[in-house]
């Protein structure tokens, strides 16, 4: 993400048909030359686009190349309830670091269930666009609000990534889709509804 946001590195370094074991694979990241979202949920690639201020497009395709982007193979989740008190990117941030103290990090999670609120952003920068910083990197930003829809969640948590793969101030990067297929984006923020969220971490 670094090199993204202050190099300009915007080309696709990985070109995502050729990640062989798509089986249980999840992942995330943005579309080359910061076009749009790209979201792997077990094994099926989405990737959103922006169509006007208030829509998007979201196709299912392997055939995408992202200047970042990370993924992993998960074939057993530990599920369990998101615990009331969490409701929001903060709390999450805060419970999932304080219980997989233990865990091997990074690591990817899911979650699933009801969203009262949501924003989601798609990165749409205009073509021919030069970055050298992280406010020109979102040159072009849409976001999208959303309210009391069913998602999915695929989240990348590390403490060791902060500007690398998560953004410089959390631990957390997420992706969240709808239940429907027609929403797709970059979590920004979030009102989990309570008792209505699944939390799923990679059994060991």
């Amino acid at each position: 993400m670094k090199n993204v946001m202050w190099k300009g590195q915007l080309q696709g370094n990985i070109q995502l048909d050729t990640i062989a074991d798509k089986t249980n694979l999840y992942g995330l990241g943005p579309v080359e030359y910061l076009t749009g979202e790209i979201l792997i949920l077990d094994g099926k690639s989405y990737k959103s686009t922006v169509t006007s201020d208030t829509t998007m497009l979201v196709e299912e395709t392997y055939n995408l190349k992202a200047p970042f982007f990370g993924y992993a193979n998960i074939s057993k989740w530990k599920e369990q309830n998101l615990p009331e008190n969490i409701q929001t990117i903060q709390e999450l941030e805060q419970y999932l670091d304080k219980e997989t103290k233990a865990s091997q990090r990074p690591f990817m999670f899911k979650l699933s269930g009801a969203v009262e609120q949501a924003t989601i952003h798609i990165v749409n920068l205009p073509k021919g666009s030069k970055v050298s910083s992280p406010d020109q990197a979102h040159e072009g930003q849409i976001n999208y609000k959303l309210e009391n829809e069913q998602a999915e969640i695929v989240g990348f948590f590390s403490t060791e990534h902060k500007a690398i793969f998560t953004h410089h101030d959390t631990y957390l990067h997420m992706h969240l889709i709808t239940a429907d297929r027609k929403k797709m984006g970059h979590l920004d923020d979030v009102l989990f509804q309570k008792g209505a969220v699944k939390l799923y971490l990679p059994a060991e």
